[in-house]
């Protein structure tokens, strides 16, 4: 009897070994991590996902980043820092983007684009370049990460192109364009605008399905959200919505579409197949970007007046915990352990 208590002890106490270990391997700085950039004091917000905590901060190069991507290996962080304005309004402009190693938690470079250039949005393309949407000058920057050199400048054809996703191949990019209520549809190689696509009177975040059929933006005006069908350029289907939608995400398997639902506080999933909603749930006030995890299983959502990021079980479709942010939380990204293929 005494043996088999003893038995259990030490399975116990190595299976909490077990989770303690996990839940500090990002504390520790191997990762993988959860990155947030906070606008509210100007710091790129490093959490631990297994914790559910923000573990550390590193402050941006004196203005706010509103968007945040990690390398494909996991170690760096890229901010672009947009300036004090929000889109459209006048304010002092960002010029630059910041360079975070994520091991050792502080800013590493900064980026000189030479300019007033408002970037926001940054995507790693899979041919390992860096592309910035560059606000005030209606193009794409690139940037070859290996040497954090200006490599091109792609024009979009476009003002206040705020945000960009691009296909597998990274052969097209997508653009958002604020004011100009459009999405413009660029051939990468060519360098050259294929097609400019009328959405609505203001247009703000944009996404792209997983097999690149399908790229979605939301009316800021209207309820409704565009599917645009990227083999002829135009919108497809509207598909009306229980509210004005703001960041969105697809799931990995390509069957849903999680929406910010940034007015009425709530977050939605669509049923891409049937445009249906199929479900809503309630969220800390202002919901922004939509952060799906790679294995599909958990969604983040960064609520900006909270100062929170809800995490949404997407197998149960319930919000399982908040997690603490900084102020005004809005760009998510997820960088994954180091050396750690699986995150």
């Amino acid at each position: 009897m005494l043996r088999a208590t003893a038995l259990l002890f030490l399975v116990a106490v190595g299976t909490a070994a077990g989770h303690l270990a996990r839940a500090g391997s990002a504390r520790a700085g191997g990762g993988p991590f959860l990155l947030v950039a906070n606008k509210g004091d100007h710091t790129l917000g490093i959490v631990d996902p297994v914790a559910g905590e923000q573990v550390a901060v590193v402050e941006e190069s004196g203005m706010t980043g509103h968007e945040v991507v990690a390398s494909p290996d996991g170690r760096n962080a890229y901010v672009p820092v947009y300036g004090n304005a929000g889109v459209g309004t006048p304010g002092t402009d960002g010029t630059a983007v910041d360079v975070i190693d994520l091991l050792q938690r502080k800013r590493v470079a900064t980026i000189d684009l030479g300019r007033p250039e408002r970037p926001h949005c940054a995507v790693f393309g899979s041919d390992g370049r860096l592309y910035v949407t560059t606000e005030l000058t209606d193009t794409l920057t690139v940037i070859d990460p290996a040497t954090n050199q200006i490599v091109d400048r792609i024009p979009t054809g476009q003002p206040e192109s705020h945000m960009v996703v691009l296909n597998r191949d990274a052969s097209r990019a997508y653009t958002s364009n604020v004011h100009a209520g459009t999405v413009s549809a660029i051939d990468v190689k060519a360098k050259k605008v294929v097609a400019v696509i009328p959405v609505s009177k203001v247009a703000q975040r944009i996404s792209l399905s997983p097999d690149g059929r399908w790229v979605f933006t939301a009316d800021q005006t209207s309820p409704r959200l565009a599917m645009i069908d990227t083999a002829t350029n135009e919108v497809s289907h509207w598909v009306s919505l229980p509210g004005i939608a703001y960041g969105t995400a697809a799931t990995p398997d390509g069957r849903s579409l999680v929406l910010a639902l940034i007015k009425t506080n709530q977050v939605a999933r669509l049923d891409i197949d049937t445009r249906e909603v199929v479900g809503i749930l309630d969220v800390p006030a202002a919901p922004q970007f939509v952060l799906v995890h790679p294995d599909g299983k958990i969604a983040y959502v960064s609520c900006d007046r909270s100062g929170k990021i809800a995490e949404i079980d997407l197998e149960q479709w319930k919000m399982t915990r908040l997690i603490e942010a900084g102020p005004m939380p809005d760009g998510l990204a997820w960088a994954k352990g180091r050396g750690d293929s699986r995150d």
